[in-house]
């Protein structure tokens, strides 16, 4: 029994320490997950960039070595698109390319602030993530999260620790979870594609990028404290409707359902009944962390390569043809009915964050409207689907989602964040 007692404690500890208690260091205030990753980048520099390249180089070769690229015909495309963004690479790492894709807002925004800190972060904080989630703390939390989550967002009181995961560490480390999670029988294919569409936003790191490039900085609580609210307020009514909504509740492969148990009796009791249970069912501390890191590359290795293609025809998009002009027009009705100034402006913006999440900031920057520049920087979190990115990483997990579903999920979010976000943000304001 105490070796069970000592695991639980001493490991979810660790897990908790390093993904959820901020510490400052050098000036910066963030988890110790990101000091480490930063301490990482900054202790191999001149490495970092051909690890990069290494990594892409990886992920090119892999989709055609296993014949995955094979199993669906977006697979196979995705497959293709990862030799261009391998290609890209290459460019930006030597410096041999266009201007246009030199402009710092171009390549090399997505190589310096998506491509090395996900190739990153994704393998060390799966070190980590088996500590927090491999040795009893999502049965321990899952039982006294059951009575919210279960009939507020329709998913187990465990996936709690996937969505505080997502927003203080990174999607790609909660979506690594729910994948695990999900093919391990623990999820449902509909609580899966929920809980990664629905929780699996870009974490703090990402909205202070967002609140510097909006000058919301002097706002920082508020707009934190609401992105958080509206996101979850947006999966509370999308879980309700479709695509989600008809997405079948069966486990991955058929495999028997490790449903979490209803309690309703002795909480605590039964929490800890489950925690021990756990612990003494999880592999060695070595096995466990080494399949993590194992599972952390092959999803990086998923993901890079995508960041440089699909995330660069985005931005190429945006910036060179009126395509996403014309999809702008979807929102300004919606924009207008709630009052948000400059409905053109926000229905523009809101449509290019399914290229990249940071995408609408940069047509924002500088307005005027601080009411416009709020509710725009709560639409790059709370959308959270987009291509430069989480497209791609969902597609690595086994995940049942396909494209035009998670588009449809976009659309569905951004509409539910611009007519909840905007009569908030002009009461507060």
């Amino acid at each position: 029994m105490f070796p069970d007692v000592l695991r639980f404690l001493a490991y979810s500890l660790i897990g908790i320490f390093f993904f959820f208690v901020p510490v400052a260091l050098n000036g910066k205030s963030t988890i110790p997950l990101d000091h480490r990753v930063a301490w990482v980048q900054n202790a191999a520099a001149p490495a970092v960039p051909a690890y990069a390249l290494l990594v892409l180089l990886a992920g090119m070769i892999m989709p055609f070595a296993t014949g995955g690229w094979k199993a669906f015909k977006i697979r196979g495309l995705f497959a293709f698109l990862n030799v261009l963004g391998l290609l890209v690479g290459c460019a930006l790492v030597i410096g041999f390319a266009p201007a246009w894709l030199m402009e710092p807002d171009m390549g090399p925004f997505l190589f310096e602030k998506l491509v090395i800190p996900v190739g990153l972060i994704v393998p060390i904080g799966a070190i980590f993530l088996a500590l927090l989630v491999g040795y009893g703390l999502t049965e321990f939390l899952g039982i006294f999260c059951q009575p919210v989550m279960r009939p507020v967002w329709r998913t187990p009181g465990r996936s709690a620790v996937d969505a505080v995961a997502s927003f203080v560490g990174s999607y790609s480390l909660g979506l690594l979870l729910t994948d695990r999670m999900y093919r391990a029988g623990r999820y449902t294919a509909r609580e899966a594609a929920i809980i990664a569409t629905g929780f699996s936003t870009v974490s703090a790191t990402f909205m202070i990028i967002v609140a510097k490039a909006l000058d919301l900085m002097d706002h920082w609580s508020l707009y934190f404290w609401l992105a958080l609210f509206v996101t979850f307020a947006v999966t509370t009514i999308s879980v309700r409707i479709p695509p989600l909504s008809r997405i079948p509740d069966t486990t991955y492969l058929g495999k028997e359902h490790d449903k979490e148990k209803l309690v309703t009796g002795n909480r605590a009791r039964v929490a800890w009944s489950e925690a021990m249970g756990a612990s003494r069912r999880a592999p060695s501390l070595v096995k466990n962390v080494g399949a993590n890191v194992w599972d952390g590359l092959k999803m990086a290795m998923a993901i890079l390569p995508s960041i440089l293609s699909v995330g660069l025809l985005g931005l190429v998009v945006a910036r060179f043809t009126p395509v996403f002009d014309w999809l702008g027009y979807l929102f300004v009705p919606f924009a207008w009915i709630v009052g948000l100034d400059d409905p053109l402006l926000a229905g523009k913006a809101s449509a290019t964050g399914i290229a990249e999440m940071f995408l609408p900031a940069t047509l924002i920057a500088g307005h005027e409207s601080i009411e416009l520049r709020m509710v725009i920087a709560i639409v790059c979190v709370s959308a959270i689907i987009f291509f430069s990115a989480l497209v791609p990483c969902v597609l690595a997990t086994q995940i049942p989602l396909n494209i035009p579903q998670m588009v449809a999920i976009w659309f569905v979010r951004v509409v539910l964040t611009i007519l909840i976000a905007t009569p908030i943000v002009r009461m507060l304001l």
